[in-house]
């Protein structure tokens, strides 16, 4: 079987697991080449974009229905980047049925030509319509859809905080593609390596004056992972310089970090100071609501059907971040479309899941474990972690438990204050109060890192 008449097969099998769009936007693109000794399949497609875009969302359905097609030995993917030509269709009837028709061509380029004018291209998943809210990320979520609606003048800088993998990248790109929308207007969307990447290269090409220009004519510019520039003393001085010009001129500045600027080392005080001048929001790791909304919307996307069992437990158990989450989906998912006559029960979910849920479970401390760490040192009783008794003897360890239960796990401010009897609002004044507290006070801050090293956890982890 050639590799044409795989890719046949197999693209049969991909018009059953992804959605008419998905398939006709990024699968019906592709060209097959041929099957190559060393265990790969060479595809074809248009341009970089596509490539990186398929590889990194796709690349996985694509070799599972290869291998349902037969294709036992293909172990990898592998793209070429070839522009195809009328002469090329008329002497070539079999890739000329692979082929996108000529108006999804026009289509997917007018978006690179578009994307072209950015520091980096706007992932088109990316946007607000594709982003699901819950009680974790609401606040962030408004703040960054008035940033679109006002940019400029509505929270600028914006400058969203919280872990790996919960969204931050596609709420600030959300932001982007919305004022794309609008005429005369320009996004400029860079991580801090790709800026330090080019400002490395404009010293020494000698144009630095076309790299400021670069950032400082865009109307709206997206900074991704901010934390990044931290030591960087060149860098952070000729960001200084782009922030105050792109502020001074109410153009729209929003930021992503995986913590607050007042816990960012490393970076100038005056750029501290200036990230925290319009609205700083955390984003948190979504609580079960969140999760299985987004799982439901997901499976939405692609004609695979999963039971409402399957999707709760993976919700119940997958609690690290979205990626993560996503990520045992498409798994569950796959499982699906291989096996049609078999439907997926939990207990092949489980063996399925072994790794990613024994992974989930050495991350996540529970609140049990570390309130009996917590009592255990300040030689108090379990019960006191809940009693409304304020004391300083009781409250303090309870603050204390509050915090970390905060910083060890992935859990959200409502579910922390559920375990302690307590509401949201006075969880997040004992984190607060913790976290000042252990700036100045040295002996609060020991007890914190002993319990800490006692639930075997890295006090610097959690900037303790």
């Amino acid at each position: 079987m050639n590799a044409f008449e795989l890719w046949s097969i197999a693209c049969s099998n991909l018009k059953n697991v992804l959605s008419a769009e998905v398939y006709s936007r990024w699968i019906d693109i592709i060209v097959p080449v041929d099957c190559s000794p060393d265990g790969s399949f060479i595809l074809s497609v248009d341009n970089d974009f596509c490539r990186d875009w398929i590889t990194q969302h796709y690349q996985s359905f694509i070799l599972d229905a290869l291998h349902v097609a037969g294709a036992d030995s293909i172990e990898k993917l592998t793209f070429t980047i070839q522009e195809s030509t009328a002469q090329e269709d008329e002497h070539d009837a079999e890739h000329d049925k692979k082929r996108v028709e000529e108006k999804q061509i026009k289509r997917v380029r007018a978006v690179h030509k578009q994307h072209a004018l950015l520091a980096s291209p706007l992932n088109p998943n990316f946007t607000f319509e594709n982003f699901v809210t819950g009680n974790s990320n609401s606040f962030a979520h408004g703040a960054a859809l008035g940033a679109s609606q006002e940019p400029g003048r509505a929270y600028n800088p914006l400058f969203i905080y919280g872990q790996t993998g919960i969204g931050k990248t596609h709420l600030m790109q959300a932001v982007g593609h919305k004022i794309l929308e609008r005429p005369n207007m320009s996004v400029c969307y860079v991580s801090s390596e790709t800026l330090m990447n080019e400002y490395v290269d404009a010293i020494k090409n000698r144009t630095t004056i076309e790299f400021r220009q670069r950032y400082r004519s865009a109307d709206v510019l997206l900074v991704d992972d901010i934390q990044f520039l931290a030591s960087k003393e060149g860098l952070q001085e000729e960001f200084f310089h782009t922030f105050n010009a792109l502020y001074d001129a109410r153009k729209q500045i929003i930021m992503t970090s995986d913590l607050p600027p007042s816990a960012l080392k490393g970076l100038e005080p005056r750029l501290v100071s200036r990230f925290g001048w319009g609205l700083v929001t955390e984003m948190e790791c979504p609580d079960f609501e969140t999760r299985l909304a987004i799982l439901k919307y997901k499976i939405s996307l692609t004609r695979v059907k999963l039971s409402d069992e399957i999707l709760t437990f993976i919700a119940e158990n997958i609690k690290s971040n979205v990626r993560s989450l996503e990520g045992a989906l498409t798994r569950a998912v796959s499982f699906a479309t291989l096996n049609n006559n078999m439907p997926l029960k939990l207990d092949m979910l489980r063996n399925l899941l072994k790794d990613q849920l024994s992974n989930e479970r050495k991350k996540d401390l529970s609140f049990d474990e570390i309130q009996h760490a917590v009592v255990d040192f300040y030689d108090i009783r379990i019960s006191d972690m809940s009693s409304k008794c304020r004391t300083r003897t009781f409250s303090n360890p309870r603050q204390v438990a509050m915090f970390l239960c905060r910083k060890l796990t992935m859990s959200s401010l409502p579910e922390i204050a559920n375990s302690f009897e307590k509401t949201h609002a006075t969880v997040v004044h004992a984190c607060k109060t913790i976290q000042d507290r252990i700036q100045t006070e040295d002996d609060l801050r020991e007890d914190v890192r002993q319990i800490v090293r006692t639930l075997g956890r890295d006090p610097s982890s959690i900037n303790v």
